[in-house]
């Protein structure tokens, strides 16, 4: 999608500050983090967002998935805990609608958020 936020960055029209790069996913650091280690995890293609993106490719959301470990280990997060978000609709608090994770980490992190 032309008008993509997250469709810009994969095609590097907006520049990122990328941690992991395959041919289906994207992962770049958020430009508002809110931890020490926050990532997002976008696939490639453009789905609107997660659970459409596995119903379209189930092999798409496992690779969302391994991606998502792969950032928490590079990042050094693993062993002290790191959680996954994947906000849906705006009522779940979806601001770009390109599908993504969350990978948020590096300090105690509180439940509920929000």
């Amino acid at each position: 999608m032309s008008d993509c936020l997250f469709c810009a960055v994969v095609r590097g029209d907006i520049p990122a500050d990328v941690v992991l790069r395959t041919d289906r996913i994207l992962a770049f650091r958020d430009i508002d983090p809110k931890a020490p280690v926050h990532v997002l995890v976008i696939p490639i293609d453009h789905h609107p967002d997660v659970p459409a993106a596995a119903l379209a490719d189930p092999a798409l959301g496992a690779d969302l998935l391994q991606a998502a470990a792969e950032v928490a280990a590079a990042e050094g997060v693993v062993d002290s805990g790191y959680r996954l978000v994947a906000n849906t609709g705006s009522d779940g608090g979806q601001t770009v609608h390109h599908a993504h994770l969350h990978v948020l980490g590096g300090r105690g992190l509180t439940w509920p958020p929000g």
